[in-house]
């Protein structure tokens, strides 16, 4: 397979960007809703929906929606120029990302923390990446809608 195979245009890279969010936001929002079937009580259950509010809060204004922007402006900032669909992150998103799949699954392998903050956080966390993911889209789709190639992502 020729190198330029794995080049890509900005709207593949926004597409990417918005499927790996959403996919990650999904599979941690899962395993947050697992772990509520894990609980009993109505007013447990009402905490942990407003703790799961408040991880939502502070994960999406804080972080995600601020790496939505980052990303887009530098995603659509390659111009016409493809690049390699890796660049749907920067390093530091990697980064970031791999710390934070380490530390998840450290945290439930280990037992470290109680089903219930899983249920909690998790659930939260992982609607803000999926905001995140649809995001991706959203910016992607107005870009195609902006395009003079509207509607094509080649």
């Amino acid at each position: 397979m020729s190198p330029k195979a794995f080049y890509v245009t900005k709207e593949v890279l926004l597409g990417i960007a918005g499927f790996v969010w959403c996919a990650a936001g999904f599979n941690i929002v899962r395993i947050g809703v697992l772990a509520y079937a894990e609980q009993s009580g109505a007013l447990l259950i009402a905490g942990l929906l407003a703790g799961s509010v408040a991880v939502f809060l502070v994960f999406w204004t804080r972080i995600f929606s601020k790496l939505l922007g980052k990303h887009t402006d530098r995603i659509v900032g390659y111009g016409n120029a493809r690049q390699p669909f890796w660049r749907f992150f920067d390093r530091q998103a990697f980064i970031i990302m791999a710390v934070m799949m380490t530390a998840g699954i450290s945290l439930r392998a280990f037992s470290l923390v109680p089903s219930w903050f899983i249920a909690s956080f998790y659930t939260g966390l992982g609607i803000a990446l999926f905001g995140a993911g649809v995001g991706f889209l959203i910016n992607l789709a107005r870009l195609l809608k902006a395009s003079p190639r509207a509607g094509t992502l080649a």
